[in-house]
């Protein structure tokens, strides 16, 4: 079974930082894209970031600056370094990956449960 695993969220004060984790587990052959998005307390989608399996991160602007996405592929882990947090950026945080699991022949869209970060005024 292969499943992804978000941790790293909480509260924190604006201005401070966080560092949000993803982690896939279970057959894998391997893992293609990932990203994080957000669902904000306005019930808002958004996509954060994304980044490729060659490493080509894109942003969406209003954290441009601010966030940086990492994966690192010997553990199957995707990370989302967040400096300078603000209000605005309170949401539940989850990551999303196409993977490949062993024995299959496509890769398949997963997703995470969802991580809370609550950022303070």
């Amino acid at each position: 079974q292969v499943q992804l695993v978000e941790s790293g969220g909480g509260l924190v004060q604006a201005g401070g930082s966080l560092r949000l984790s993803c982690a896939a587990s279970g057959t894998i052959l391997s893992v293609s894209t990932m990203a994080w998005h957000r669902r904000t307390p306005g019930n808002q989608r958004e996509m954060v970031a994304i980044i490729s399996s060659g490493g080509t991160a894109n942003y969406a602007d209003f954290v441009k600056g601010r966030f940086t996405i990492s994966r690192d592929h010997t553990k199957n882990t995707m990370y989302l370094r967040m400096n300078s947090l603000e209000p605005d950026d309170t949401a539940v945080y989850a990551c999303n990956a196409f993977i490949r699991p062993l024995g299959s022949g496509r890769d398949v869209p997963f997703w995470g449960q969802g991580t809370q970060v609550t950022v303070s005024s």
